[in-house]
């Protein structure tokens, strides 16, 4: 991944609104959710929220499509991947450093 394409996508992120939206879209899985869907779940009015949206399609990170009147979002799973991975690449210099989950220990019942 190019450094100049990170920089766009972190830039489109970095801001509450953007950020919120995506991670809703993200959260939404491959099929999406409208505009409408996001501008009522996130309470930003439509001018505002296409503003954003924008923002982040021109990154990259998310796409739309038509349909009938209308416009559906969807994160753009792969360039999340994408960014995740050029971000944790080098990571710990190559050493697996992935979190270890802890066993809660079960508790005896009385």
């Amino acid at each position: 991944m190019e450094t100049r394409n990170v920089v766009n996508q972190l830039a489109a992120l970095a801001q509450e609104t953007r950020l919120a939206a995506w991670r809703l879209l993200i959260e939404a899985g491959p099929a999406g959710l409208t505009v409408g869907a996001i501008g009522e779940a996130l309470g930003v009015p439509p001018a505002t929220l296409s503003f954003h949206l924008k923002t982040l399609a021109n990154a990259g990170l998310v796409s739309t499509r038509q349909e009938g009147r209308f416009i559906h979002c969807s994160a753009d799973f792969a360039a999340m991947h994408g960014l995740v991975g050029f971000l944790s690449e080098n990571c710990c210099g190559g050493a697996d450093c992935s979190p270890v989950t802890l066993a809660t220990p079960k508790r005896k019942r009385a």
